[in-house]
């Protein structure tokens, strides 16, 4: 038996509860605990105390009687087993005791052997109420941390740029964003360092032990949200406040991260901003403040301030390129050169044009460069030398044509080496993810899981994927999914209806208008003529 119950033995007279404690196997039954009382209102007092599972009671008592102890307890606690005890002559308090809810009645004297079959049946009662209630509660849990991480998906999905998941899932909200909020980035110093010292399997402990100790240490400052954006990069959320405020959490995540981890981090905080559609600019602004760190140090907090327009020597307003940086970073993440190097061409012409000032030109050229190594960074690529040395080269440059050179020679040798990585390693990676989703096709799985499984950021597995297989993400996990639909169509009686779950589809509906799409047949169909 499943166990750990306990009881309360009530009557007023010492040798019945003598009797009860003595003839029945308690242990047997899954008991490990029994209290008795002498009275109604003694039991009453250790029910509120003690809260039992089961109450055995006379009827006849002092003080407060069974019946009334009965309703009573029952009103609190409806799931309880309550064993009525009596003597002949009161069938009238047994049908008010049945009435009242009782699980059983038994006269007196107690046949033990007949109370002994009454408790075996209130335990298997007892044991299906304490697994449905733990299903229950386990099923809670589960659905609350969908919820997180969709939530998350979804504000990391904006944050991105993309605007798709507001047509979808703006449920997500809870209108936590419509109030004026700011953005953080926490972000690991020395990462492409630490990146080259760590393995994958360190990698993912360090980055879990830091995601645990960025959620435990934001419900202190009541954070609406904190997940992991970037590979070493986190995101947390707050409701807006004052300045002053702001520094303070900034330096306390840094001396947080510090103290529990040993590793050092940077804080950016972006401007304030009010509505979930405004993710995307807290980020960028939060990424401005950071491209600081360069001239402040590591282990900083960089709050971002509405810069004034740089001012050229004819005194007009010269504005930075931003549409030519988001084509630039978009290239990097394809490992394309030929367009960077067009797109750098680009940006040498518009600095030629604004008629800035040498520091000023230097100032966008390495604020192009931090950007641009960053998102080599996220996507775990390897990368020659320190951002420094390349960043006093550009220093260093007589002219602006000079320092476009450096930067495009950085680049070939960026994408050259990860190209060259790629071909040593792409085939190997792919087989492994697809042999994860062959042996995952059923769950449900996200580019996130797989791409988190062989060690290489969501962006980079898309693009690898599809240059090795020749079709995306989501189309070879249909397409997986399909031939196992078909397998089991084929090879065994399993119904139509219940087919869907086995293959990774929660709705039957739309896995029949899938599965029509592609086999250009229903299930049933396919069942009767595949």
């Amino acid at each position: 038996m499943e166990g750990n119950y306990s009881v309360l033995l009530v009557d007023d007279e010492p040798i019945i509860l003598k009797s009860l404690e003595a003839a029945v196997p308690w242990k047997e039954l899954g008991v490990a605990t029994i209290k008795k009382a002498r009275n109604g209102e003694e039991a009453l007092q250790l029910f509120h105390e003690w809260n039992p599972d089961i109450i055995i009671s006379d009827i006849r008592m002092p003080t407060i009687n069974g019946i009334t102890l009965m309703s009573k307890v029952m009103g609190i606690n409806p799931d309880l087993i309550f064993i009525v005890i009596s003597g002949y002559g009161e069938f009238e308090y047994a049908k008010q005791s049945i009435g009242y809810g009782a699980t059983g009645y038994l006269l007196k004297p107690i046949d033990h052997d007949e109370l002994i079959e009454m408790l075996k049946k209130s335990i298997i009662k007892l044991n299906h109420s304490r697994l449905a209630k733990q299903q229950s509660e386990e099923l809670l849990d589960s659905i609350h941390s969908l919820s997180v991480l969709a939530r998350e998906r979804m504000f990391a999905e904006l944050i991105e740029g993309n605007q798709r998941p507001l047509q979808h899932m703006v449920w997500l909200e809870d209108n936590i964003l419509k109030m004026p909020y700011f953005l953080t980035v926490v972000q690991l110093d020395h990462l492409s360092t630490m990146n080259k010292q760590w393995t994958t399997e360190e990698k993912r402990l360090w980055f879990f032990a830091v995601r645990n100790i960025l959620e435990e240490w934001s419900k202190s400052y009541d954070a609406l949200a904190a997940f992991p954006f970037h590979s070493g990069e986190w995101i947390i959320l707050f409701k807006d406040t004052t300045e002053e405020l702001k520094w303070k959490i900034g330096e306390d995540i840094v001396q947080h991260i510090k103290r529990y981890s040993k590793l050092s981090c940077s804080v950016g905080i972006s401007r304030q901003v009010q509505g979930i559609d405004q993710l995307h600019a807290a980020y960028e602004s939060a990424c401005d403040s950071l491209h600081q760190r360069f001239y402040d140090g590591t282990e900083h907090v960089f709050i971002y301030t509405d810069k004034s327009v740089p001012v050229n020597d004819k005194g007009m307003q010269w504005q930075y390129p931003k549409e030519l940086e988001k084509e630039l970073l978009l290239h990097i993440r394809s490992l394309e050169l030929e367009p960077i190097v067009e797109l750098l061409d680009k940006l040498k012409v518009k600095l030629e044009s604004s008629a800035l000032s040498k520091d000023q030109l230097i100032r966008y050229i390495v604020e192009i460069t931090v950007i641009s190594r960053r998102e080599f960074e996220h996507m775990n690529l390897k990368i020659e030398h320190t951002v420094d040395y390349l960043i006093q080269q550009l220093s260093e440059s007589a002219t602006l044509e000079q320092a476009i050179v450096i930067l495009k020679d950085a680049f070939k040798q960026w994408i050259a080496l990860n190209l060259e990585q790629q071909h040593d390693d792409a085939s190997s990676l792919i087989a492994k993810a697809k042999l994860y989703i062959d042996n995952h096709y059923h769950n449900d799985i996200g580019i996130d899981d797989v791409s988190e499984h062989i060690g290489l950021s969501a962006s980079h597995f898309c693009t690898l994927f599809k240059q090795v297989t020749g079709s995306t993400f989501l189309e070879y996990v249909t397409h997986c999914r399909i031939e196992k639909a078909k397998y089991i169509l084929k090879n065994t009686e399993v119904k139509v209806y219940q087919l869907a779950p086995l293959v990774g589809y929660q709705d039957s509906r739309y896995f029949t208008q899938v599965f029509k799409k592609i086999t250009s047949m229903t299930p049933s169909e396919f069942r009767m003529h595949g």
